[in-house]
C-alpha cells in the first residue's frame, strides 16, 4: 500500500501514452500556476510529499513510467529522456495545465530540460536540482564523447546486487547494496536523517527492474572498461550515446532557471564515484587507461558551462549551493529550498 501523507491526494490520469499516477495538493485559497515536480531514477513522487505540504501553491508530482504507481512501460533509450518528457507533457495536457513552474531532480532534471526543448509552452520557470549533466554521461569537459560508444555508461554498469535487492523489496540496512544503505550513503549528506526514511525507501522500492526499465541493457565494448550503453532501459537514456540536452542554449523560449545542488552530492559531481572513470582513476576498477583516455567527468563544470551559454543567449540562471547537503537539498534543508523555489516562481510570474 502506497504511503500518502495527510493533505495530499493520489490521482490516476489516463493519457494516450500511459496510465499515470500523480500526487496533488491545492491549498485553500491557492492561486497561480502550479508547481510540477519530477523525480529522478530509483525514486517516485513520494519523495516530494513534505515539499508539497509546505508550498502555498497548487502542486502536482508525477510518477514516471516504471516508477511509483504509474504504468510500467518499456523505455526506449535511443530517444534519450523523451519517453519520460513526452509522458509528462501528456499528463499535463490531460490535466489541462497550460503552464507550470517545473522542478526536476537528478534524472528528472534531464527530463524537464527535454520538456523545455519539446514543449516550451508548458514551462514558465525551471528548477534543476542535482540534474544529470546536459551532455549526458561519458563525455569530456567540452561535451565530446570519450569513446564513440560511450564506454563505461549505461545499464551494463549497474550493481547487480542492488538491482536484485530493489526487485526483492529489501528494506534492510545490513549490506552496502541494500536500497536503505544506498539512500544513506548517496542520496543525502553523511549524518543526515529524518522521520521519513521508511517512506524514502518505499519510494525507491517502487522502481521496476529489467532490461526495459531499471537498469536497462548493456553491450560489450572494445574500450575500457569493456561495456557500453545499450538501447533499452533507464541508465542508457542518460548516456551521451543517446542524450544531448545542450540545445537548451538555442531554445526560442528561455524561462529563468534555478540550479540547486548540494556541496556533498555523491552522485552528480566533478569526480563522482558513480562514474566508472572515477572508479578507474582510484583503482577500484582495474585497467584504467589514464586521464587522457578516460577522464572523470566534470559534471558540475559542464552544467555550469551550458547554463552560462544559456544566459549569454538571452536566458537567465542562478546557481545555489547548499553547503551541508548531498543529492537531495529539498529533503536536507527544506525551508531554504521552499523559499528559493517560491521566490523563483514569483519572479517568473512578475516578468
Amino acid at each position: 500500500m502506497t504511503t500518502i501523507l495527510d493533505g495530499i491526494e493520489a490521482q490516476v490520469v489516463q493519457t494516450d501514452r500511459l496510465t499515470a499516477s500523480v500526487l496533488r495538493r491545492t491549498p485553500e485559497g491557492a492561486t497561480g500556476a502550479p508547481v510540477v515536480l519530477i523525480h529522478g531514477n530509483v525514486s517516485s513522487s513520494l519523495f516530494w510529499q513534505p515539499l508539497m505540504l509546505a508550498l502555498p501553491r497548487p502542486t502536482i508530482a508525477i510518477d514516471l513510467r516504471g516508477f511509483g504507481d504509474s504504468e510500467t512501460l518499456p523505455v526506449d533509450a535511443t530517444r534519450g529522456l523523451r519517453d519520460f518528457s513526452d509522458d509528462v507533457a501528456a499528463v499535463l495536457d490531460a490535466l489541462g495545465v497550460a503552464g507550470a513552474h517545473v522542478v526536476g531532480w537528478s534524472m528528472g532534471g534531464g527530463v524537464v530540460m527535454q520538456l523545455l526543448l519539446d514543449r516550451p509552452d508548458l514551462v514558465r520557470s525551471l528548477t534543476l536540482q542535482a540534474p544529470v549533466p546536459p551532455q549526458g554521461f561519458g563525455t569530456r569537459l567540452d561535451g565530446s564523447l570519450c569513446t564513440p560508444d560511450a564506454a563505461g555508461t549505461g545499464g551494463g554498469g549497474a550493481n547487480a546486487d542492488f538491482v536484485a535487492r530493489l526487485a526483492a523489496g529489501d528494506t534492510s540496512a545490513g549490506e552496502q547494496t541494500s536500497p536503505r544503505s544506498v539512500y544513506r550513503a548517496s542520496y543525502v549528506a553523511p549524518g543526515f536523517s529524518d522521520e521519513h526514511e521508511d517512506l524514502w525507501v518505499e519510494s525507491m522500492l517502487s522502481t521496476k527492474t529489467g532490461e526495459d526499465n531499471h537498469p536497462g541493457d548493456g553491450v560489450a565494448s572494445d574500450s575500457w572498461p569493456g561495456f557500453a550503453a545499450g538501447d533499452r532501459g533507464i541508465l542508457n537514456t542518460m548516456s551521451a550515446k543517446h542524450l544531448d540536452l545542450t540545445g537548451i542554449v538555442d531554445a526560442a523560449e528561455k524561462p529563468a532557471i534555478l540550479w540547486v545542488r548540494g556541496a556533498h552530492d555523491a552522485i552528480v559531481g566533478d569526480e563522482s564515484f558513480f562514474d566508472f572513470h572515477t572508479l578507474g582513476k582510484h583503482g577500484i576498477v582495474p585497467g584504467w587507461p589514464g586521464e587522457e583516455a578516460a577522464p572523470p567527468q566534470q559534471m558540475i563544470a559542464q552544467t555550469r558551462a551550458v547554463l552560462e551559454q544559456y544566459a549569454a543567449n538571452g536566458g537567465a540562471y542562478e546557481e545555489v549551493v547548499f553547503e551541508h547537503a548531498g543529492h537531495s537539498p529539498h529533503l536536507e534543508d527544506p525551508a531554504r529550498f521552499q523559499q528559493l523555489l517560491l521566490a523563483h516562481a514569483e519572479a517568473a510570474e512578475r516578468s
